[in-house]
């Protein structure tokens, strides 16, 4: 209906809507020497289900890979690369609760973050899924700062799969805030 650039850009205001509910506090990542201040990062995720998802709730696992551009207050961007893991004990095509996971983000200097997340809220607005995420660094650069994490996304298949094979994933548009 929107074409990817309709989409990205819906995607891009609904995240920007919804961060500015949330209240965005400005983040920072300081450790090791690095520099201190606004650590934001935005990217986008390719995420798969395993197993698929249905309309029966059932212990499901998400796996994405997030292509990262994260910004410093004092203007520095660099690439970076999330490898992300979550557990659900109860996920369908309609519901998630209790998801629990980590993500492992790779900073272009070689540097890296190990972050768990803890704890999340989810809500469908128009049919897009928005997933408010939170956690904490336990090991690199932020080691010991609350976290942040929000995804968009749209499912990359007909909702009707739901009634026979299943979602296998989506594509998604992800904002990592590392807080202080």
């Amino acid at each position: 209906m929107f074409g990817k650039r309709g989409t990205a850009v819906t995607l891009g205001s609904l995240v920007f809507t919804v961060s500015s509910l949330v209240g965005a506090p400005a983040s920072q990542a300081a450790s090791g020497g690095h520099e201190a201040g606004v650590v934001t990062c935005t990217g986008d995720a390719v995420s798969r289900y395993d197993p698929p998802l249905t309309l029966q709730p059932r212990k499901t696992h998400n796996r994405a890979d997030v292509r990262y551009v994260c910004s410093t207050a004092s203007g520095h961007t660099a690439p970076a690369a999330g490898s992300f893991h979550a557990v659900a004990p109860s996920a369908s095509c309609v519901s998630l609760s209790g998801a629990r996971g980590t993500e492992t983000v790779q900073y272009a200097d070689g540097g890296r973050s190990l972050i768990v997340i803890d704890g999340a809220t989810t809500a469908r607005v128009a049919g897009v899924l928005v997933v408010l995420q939170s956690g904490r660094v336990v090991e690199g650069r932020g080691a010991g700062h609350l976290v942040r994490r929000t995804v968009t996304s749209l499912p990359g298949q007909l909702p009707t799969d739901c009634l026979t094979d299943g979602l296998r994933g989506t594509e998604s548009a992800v904002r990592l805030e590392i807080l202080p």
